[in-house]
């Protein structure tokens, strides 16, 4: 394990992820640089630790020429979030998904092939194909392109790793499943525990897209940061995927049971993208465990409860 300070560029560092990893590696003694073009994100996610940051740029990932000036800042590792995260909007504008999720990888990756930076790319578990019941989703599960999101995804995954074969360029790919906390949207762009959650705080309905039945692997925001920091640092990860989740999955249903105060609160509704639904997802993370030494450490309820008093506030 490498614990040198290094010169880190975190891409949509204003967003979810973005600013829950920047946090970390700040306190571990890191300095971060910040690229985000604020259309996920928010200068607000960052007012804690601004002051303490290199450089936070309001640049688009696909602005070539301002990225290329960004790159002259001789960074070791660029972590790359900056995406748009819409399944529903890459349905309904498949070629805005596309230019911001393969045309701004392609960008940040051609930077790092110039520079030499090591690239940690965030993918998603939404690549997967949906498993059988109660089985855990390994890094061999078949991958499967069931919206123009999963497919860019996809895409990035395939055009890093022809970097690392034929360039040789140090790359992470990570697969995170149903991340959870505080600074998470909870409008209709964030996740479905803060909008549940968001929903019961303002005396609504929590609504469950179709049946419920759907099973997610949540896990704990800062135990993902964790994740992505150790596999910054790891030359073990170099080359590699990997998982990370909590290993338990839960039903939609009974996570809205789990979060309303009682079943007459939980309105079932109409799916707006069923053929993009992966039906089973839990995740094989034992990859991470062995050469990564981490494992989350944050519970289910643990983790509500935090995500519920930061939501109060």
């Amino acid at each position: 394990m490498d614990t040198k300070v290094k010169n880190i560029l975190v891409t949509g560092g204003a967003g979810f992820m973005g600013r829950w990893v920047s946090k970390n590696l700040l306190e571990k003694g890191h300095k971060v640089w910040v690229l985000d073009n604020l259309s996920n994100g928010s200068e607000k996610n960052i007012e804690e630790f601004r002051d303490k940051l290199e450089d936070f740029a309001i640049v688009d990932i696909k602005d070539k020429q301002l990225l290329s000036k960004l790159f002259e800042n001789n960074f070791d590792i660029c972590i790359h979030f900056a995406a748009a995260i819409s399944v529903q909007e890459s349905i309904d504008n498949p070629e805005k998904n596309f230019n911001n999720n393969c045309i701004g990888t392609f960008n940040a990756l051609e930077e790092c092939r110039k520079h030499k930076v090591k690239m940690v790319f965030a993918s998603s578990a939404l690549v997967y194909k949906t498993a059988e019941a109660g089985q855990k989703m390994t890094e061999q599960h078949p991958v499967f392109a069931s919206c123009p999101y999963a497919a860019n995804k996809i895409n990035s995954e395939n055009l890093i790793m022809s970097y690392f074969r034929t360039y040789s360029l140090p790359v992470v790919i990570l697969r995170p499943f149903s991340i959870y906390g505080p600074f998470q949207r909870s409008d209709s762009e964030g996740g479905v525990m803060s909008i549940f959650i968001n929903k019961k705080l303002k005396g609504e309905p929590v609504e469950v897209f179709g049946d419920g039945n759907q099973g997610r692997d949540f896990f704990y925001i800062e135990d993902c940061a964790e994740f992505v920091a150790k596999a910054c640092f790891s030359d073990k990860a170099i080359g590699q995927i990997f998982n990370a989740g909590s290993g338990t999955e839960i039903k939609i249903k009974d996570l809205a049971e789990k979060i309303a105060d009682n079943k007459a609160e939980i309105k079932f509704i109409k799916h707006h993208h069923p053929q993009a639904e992966i039906t089973n997802m839990s995740a094989d993370s034992s990859k991470a465990e062995k050469l990564l030494n981490w494992k989350p450490s944050v519970s289910l309820e643990e983790g509500i409860n935090k995500t519920t008093r930061w939501l109060q506030k």
